[in-house]
């Protein structure tokens, strides 16, 4: 167990870094006062009414922990962070979930509701009243979670690298946000005409034209608005990380996209031919990438488990940084079983940052609850530690 002594030398080493980073920028106060789950996942009915500052979900593995952070997390973003198939977030032998959340924003109270029945739609509810489409919720909660799970920006293909920098723009420009949707609506239109071709041996130019033309009409503003985020986010993330790692290592965050020197219209009929032989769109905003390096080195192959752990520390904690400046209100941040993955330098910074009384309501989870509770103990505010 780490001595309270430790934690405050580490608290004053990052402190004058971090406390530059999250100086408030108007941010709205918004909090999280009571949630409220029915057949969610493993609980079959539980309440919470939680502090406005740190909330700690403490118990062995499988409890449940995970499973009430990623509750606040659906009632923000409208789906799981860590199941994306629907239905299988309602309770085994349930036939519906409900997460009945009431927050606090701007002084006001704002009830939300996400429920979900097998056969049937989700629906979230903004104070009793459904909203026509989902999306229209996306942005009213800001909020960042830092996971164990997060190592798949790293692991895993493009596609999951740009959800996370689609996810971050959506919360604060809901224009990106509708042109993601439509884009994604053309293209499956698109690839769907070119399987048609391919089975039925026809071709027709002109129908492919105009889709060519709406996938255009839509991508160009998302890359635009891409690459206007990479520029502004880029510094934010390289300060995070010098904090953490005390600055010895050079990392780089870059966009990539062939849409930086060649027009979308322009590279869709250049590939015609091969989209044509594959069967599906070959080119556009949705083979853009996110690269991560360090040393000039992708951190995939040339990063240490603690480095690459840094690495996405810093990206969520920019993350977080940027989303406090653009959406005018003090994101949540969920912590999900990071003190048991952390160095006492990675925990000292973490410490450092939530000590700042411009940060918002932080939520963790942690097997261990004296692990826990000594460290929140060193953080100067106020605390509630749930034992599931």
């Amino acid at each position: 167990m780490k001595s309270r002594g430790v934690f405050i030398r580490y608290f004053s080493i990052f402190c004058a870094n971090v406390v530059i980073q999250i100086k408030n920028h108007g941010s709205a106060r918004m909090l999280l006062k009571n949630l409220s789950l029915i057949n969610y996942k493993n609980f079959e009915s539980q309440n919470f009414d939680f502090d406005t500052k740190i909330n700690c979900f403490v118990g062995a593995n499988g409890i449940g922990k995970t499973n009430a952070l990623d509750a606040i997390y659906h009632l923000s973003l409208g789906k799981s962070y860590f199941n994306p198939v629907a239905t299988q977030n309602i309770k085994h032998d349930a036939d519906f979930f409900v997460i009945d959340g009431l927050f606090e924003i701007k002084d006001r109270e704002e009830k939300i509701v996400c429920s979900l029945k097998r056969g049937a739609k989700k629906i979230i509810k903004r104070n009793a009243k459904a909203y026509d489409r989902i999306s229209d919720h996306i942005g009213l909660l800001p909020l960042v979670i830092i996971s164990p799970a997060d190592r798949d920006l790293i692991i895993e293909g493009s596609e999951t690298r740009r959800k996370f920098i689609d996810g971050v723009i959506s919360q604060s420009d809901k224009a990106y946000l509708q042109d993601l949707i439509k884009y994604n609506k053309i293209l499956s239109q698109r690839n769907s005409l070119l399987k048609y071709f391919a089975v039925n041996q026809t071709f027709d130019a002109a129908t492919l034209a105009v889709y060519n033309e709406q996938l255009t009409e839509y991508g160009t503003p998302i890359h635009q608005k891409r690459a206007a985020f990479i520029e502004t986010f880029v510094p934010i993330f390289k300060e995070q990380y010098s904090a953490i790692s005390g600055g010895n290592e050079e990392v780089s965050l870059s966009y990539d996209s062939k849409l930086h020197e060649t027009d979308l219209l322009i590279l869709l009929e250049k590939n015609s031919d091969r989209d044509r032989a594959v069967q599906y769109t070959s080119v556009g905003v949705h083979k853009d990438d996110l690269n991560f390096k360090i040393a000039d080195h992708p951190i995939k192959k040339f990063g240490s488990q603690g480095q690459q752990k840094s690495f996405l520390i810093a990206l969520k904690l920019a993350q977080f940084h940027f989303m406090k400046t653009t959406a005018g209100t003090t994101p949540i941040l969920l912590l999900d079983d990071i003190f048991d993955k952390l160095d006492e330098q990675r925990v000292g910074h973490i410490i450092a940052l939530v000590d700042n009384e411009d940060f918002g309501q932080i939520f963790i989870s942690d097997t261990h609850a004296e692990r826990t509770e000594n460290v929140v103990k060193n953080i100067h505010q106020s605390y509630r530690i749930f034992k599931l």
